[in-house]
């Protein structure tokens, strides 16, 4: 296969609001760090181990203006996206990177009673609700993939 692929699925919880950057060309970015946790139970010592990864969630145009009006501080939210490094120089002129993911699409999962979304309102960028002025309620995400499956699991 000559093709490449870049492609990020995450499902956490927000760390932080999103922070806006707005462009003179009426665009904009919104940012924030998203965490997603891994448990397992350590086989020598038998002790149940979590540890958390944050990852730095970047959202684009009228992405970013919805995120910034639904997501809070805590929310569950699947992201889909690509990474990307970016390269900068700090103060003392010594070059930085930053990864992060830029992202392509997103749904929110914290229930709208958690969230204190209206009930109107399950917005997700890949969908016609994404506009909120339209939303209508949406509260079950399809599974990816083949619906009708005969598999046990």
């Amino acid at each position: 296969m000559s093709g490449t692929l870049n492609k990020v699925m995450l499902i956490g919880h927000t760390g932080d609001e999103v922070k806006m950057t707005y462009f003179e060309g009426g665009g904009c970015i919104g940012r924030f760090p998203l965490a997603t946790n891994e448990t397992y139970t350590n086989r020598t010592t038998g002790e149940k181990v979590s540890n958390t990864e944050w990852h730095n969630i970047v959202v684009r145009n009228k992405g970013a203006e919805i995120c910034e009006k639904y997501l809070k501080k805590g929310d569950k939210v699947y992201i889909e996206g690509r990474i990307k490094t970016r390269k900068w120089q700090d103060d003392q002129g010594n070059d930085r990177y930053s990864t992060e993911i830029q992202c392509t699409d997103f749904t929110f999962l914290t229930p709208k009673t958690e969230s204190g979304m209206p009930q109107s309102a399950t917005p997700s960028m890949n969908t016609p609700q994404a506009a909120p002025a339209s939303s209508t309620p949406n509260p079950v995400q399809e599974p990816i993939g083949e619906e009708d499956d005969d598999l046990p699991f």
